[in-house]
């Protein structure tokens, strides 16, 4: 069976109020973008609270074509589920006569129908409308209503000038579409965590930068690869992606000149505030509005409470931490299900892990870490590193 109409609907936007129409505007664009970047032919309108896909004739309309658009609006950030669907008159028997279509040839023995009027206006009630639809079924059909244990279901919306009917909904990703909530700055490893605080902040409306630190040419360049990956992954919901390759091995080699001896555990502490100084200057060129991580309490070392709050006194942009009460198997099942998994688990030399001290410090006071920090130009540090930034667009 063809489907001509995509029925798209959204959750929380409707919450909205007199805000609505500007989240449902940024909506349609990132729709509109999503399909023309995959050459899709359509027409799109927003109809009575829903948006209506309206399909080309040219279309490859077969399973092939179906299951390309689903992988589409499956990554749509702000969508809560859609449809493929029949549109008839608002008129009872052609409502009547497209639901005995839909269930033809269909093997079921219990049915239900689901009617929504978005237009109040339409002579029945939805209960009505239920009714009167599955008298004609048990006629047409021979088949049996059951409402809470069915085989099959009819769902019909009323809108102000047709109906679209269909059985089957698929469920997306929600939140608020990216952009209607600002920009901010991600610190991406290439390891599973960041990848996935990325997305959630794409999820909340954010449009994500991307920073990654390397030691390259004192490391491989496998954690650079990887991260260009990743980011290519995340693009499918935002569309386009920007990653600043920072530098970091001198300033790493002028953290480790000053931390011998008792000061050698606080190296990764001090590393993590380098490079929120560093994100903190990006946010400013970006116009950015926070800085992402993908800390989450106790999981490593520099995530304990009391290092991330000396870590963070470095600088004083928002710093939001998505995955802060996740654990690793939660943060684990979420990179598989965004596909970031298998490239995340690829081995590369984390920039962290150069220089690693035998007993990192769980506790950092941050008096002995600013003692530490007088010993070093940390301006003249974040500048050289800015100056030597390779930014690459996806």
């Amino acid at each position: 069976m063809k489907f001509k109409y995509v029925v798209i609907h959204y959750a929380e936007i409707a919450l909205k109020g007199n805000n609505r129409g500007f989240f449902e505007d940024a909506l349609k664009n990132n729709i509109e973008k999503a399909l023309k970047k995959e050459s899709i032919k359509f027409l799109l309108k927003k109809i009575s609270g829903r948006f209506v896909v309206e399909l080309d004739e040219e279309a490859d309309e077969g399973e092939k074509g179906y299951k390309k658009i689903s992988e589409i609006l499956k990554n749509v950030i702000g969508i809560a589920h859609f449809s493929y669907a029949i549109k008839c008159p608002c008129e009872i028997d052609a409502i009547k006569d497209t639901a005995v279509f839909l269930l033809s040839g269909k093997n079921f023995n219990t049915f239900r129908i689901s009617a929504v009027r978005a237009d109040k206006k339409f002579p029945w009630t939805s209960q009505q409308i239920n009714e009167i639809v599955g008298e004609r079924i048990i006629a047409d059909l021979k088949k049996n209503v059951s409402l809470k244990n069915f085989d099959a279901e009819v769902i019909i919306e009323i809108t102000t000038r047709s109906a679209f009917l269909y059985t089957k909904k698929f469920g997306c990703i929600g939140g608020l579409p990216v952009g209607v909530s600002g920009k901010v700055v991600s610190l991406i490893s290439g390891g599973i965590d960041s990848p996935v605080s990325s997305f959630y902040a794409m999820k909340r409306g954010c449009e994500v930068v991307f920073v990654h630190f390397h030691s390259f040419p004192y490391t491989g360049i496998e954690s650079l690869e990887k991260v260009k990956t990743i980011v290519k992954i995340l693009d499918k919901f935002q569309f386009e992606g920007k990653i600043y390759f920072v530098p970091f091995a001198d300033l790493q080699r002028e953290i480790f000149v000053n931390t011998a001896g008792e000061f050698e555990r606080f190296r990764i502490v001090l590393y993590r505030r380098f490079m929120l100084r560093i994100a903190e200057k990006v946010c400013e060129k970006e116009d950015a509005k926070a800085i992402i991580t993908g800390d989450a309490i106790g999981q490593v070392a520099s995530q304990t409470l009391e290092n991330i709050k000396t870590i963070s006194e470095a600088c004083l942009i928002s710093i939001l931490r998505p995955l802060i009460g996740f654990d690793k198997e939660e943060i684990i099942n979420k990179a598989k299900e965004i596909g970031t998994y298998e490239i995340s688990i690829l081995p590369h030399c984390d920039t962290c892990t150069r220089f690693m001290p035998k007993h990192p410090a769980t506790k950092a006071k941050i008096e002995i870490v600013k003692k530490i920090e007088k010993n070093l130009d940390v301006e003249k540090l974040v500048e050289d590193a800015l100056s030597k930034v390779e930014i690459v667009e996806i």
